[in-house]
């Protein structure tokens, strides 16, 4: 296993491209980025209004931290040497929803992550190495709770852009459906089975309503996502996609809270438990269940805008591969 600091340094060491000042106010002058910001800083306030009227509090963002999302996938993790300690930037607040919602009950944050995605993901259109969520938990729900509030608070999201924005929305050329709740649900086995392992750009592209793909296989997710009591190397996860080929809206499920369980599962994936000493000692003074899920906020924006790449729904986009302003 390649170690963090070793893939650190050869990102730091390779030879990648480099905006100019140029590019960058080129880029704050485009029709389609400042149409796009406008949808987003409506998508902002909805999405914070909806939770707020459903009594969930918002607490600030984590931005360095001794404790951060390992994820399922590669990406380099810098690393901050400060008060003789290794911290990490935020990849998500996964671990710190989970302690948080303890005591607050129902939280959302309006979170900045950064994952410095491997440089061929610039060509996706789909990602951005700093980025924000919508996340969300909730203490001792369930995953059909959570599901059922994402439905709730995304229609509601759609219906105030094209309220507030509609005229932008036509500039754009786009006429967004009046969604209903209980959007189509396929487990994973199935789609995998339809469309193979790139399900999600098969079932995205022949839809025209948000999809959700639940039951999501352990090995697929991260050691804190819960497994079914009654199927094991089922996760009760599940991820949202965005209709017509616009890929994953959100991911998030139920979490593990029980020790021996996450232990396990620690070492099922070959990690170190030292890396999770932080969240371990939680568990062991004891954490209640809960759920939730994060909403990408500029790829909310680009579905709602019909753009092309991601980095449209950005003032200062950070595309894999390249250093920018």
């Amino acid at each position: 296993m390649t170690h963090r600091s070793e893939v650190m340094e050869q990102y730091v060491d390779s030879d990648y491209q480099i905006q100019s000042i140029e590019n960058a106010f080129l880029h704050l002058e485009d029709e389609k980025v400042i149409d796009a910001l406008r949808v987003q800083s409506t998508l902002r306030a909805s999405l914070s209004s909806s939770l707020r009227s459903r009594e969930f509090i918002e607490i600030p963002p984590v931005i360095i931290s001794p404790l951060t999302d390992p994820l399922n996938h590669p990406v380099s993790d810098p690393r901050i040497k400060c008060y003789g300690q290794d911290l990490w930037l935020t990849k998500s607040m996964i671990f710190h929803k989970q302690i948080a919602v303890q005591s607050l009950k129902k939280i959302f944050i309006m979170s900045p992550n950064i994952r410095l995605e491997t440089p061929e993901k610039s060509q996706s259109g789909r990602h951005l190495y700093e980025f924000t969520q919508a996340d969300v938990e909730a203490l001792e729900w369930d995953r059909e709770r959570s599901m059922n509030l994402a439905e709730e608070i995304i229609i509601e999201a759609v219906s105030n852009v094209k309220k507030e924005d509609g005229n932008v929305l036509s500039s754009l050329g786009r006429e967004i459906p009046d969604w209903e709740k209980g959007f189509r649900r396929v487990t994973f086995g199935d789609a995998e089975k339809e469309y193979g392992k790139d399900f999600e750009k098969g079932i995205s592209e022949d839809s025209r309503d948000p999809v959700w793909i639940v039951d999501i296989p352990l090995h697929a997710r991260e050691f804190y996502d819960r497994e079914w009591d009654d199927k094991p190397g089922v996760l009760k996860d599940m991820d949202l996609l965005w209709p017509e080929g616009y890929h994953e809206a959100l991911s998030g499920g139920e979490r593990e809270h029980d020790l021996k369980r996450i232990l396990t599962r620690i070492s099922q994936k070959g990690q170190d438990p030292a890396s999770f000493s932080w969240f371990i000692a939680a568990a062991r003074k004891g954490l209640r269940g809960s759920s939730g899920f994060g909403i990408g906020v500029e790829r909310f924006t680009r579905f709602l805008c019909g753009l092309d790449n991601v980095s449209k729904a950005s003032a200062f986009p950070k595309i894999p591969g390249r250093v920018s302003l």
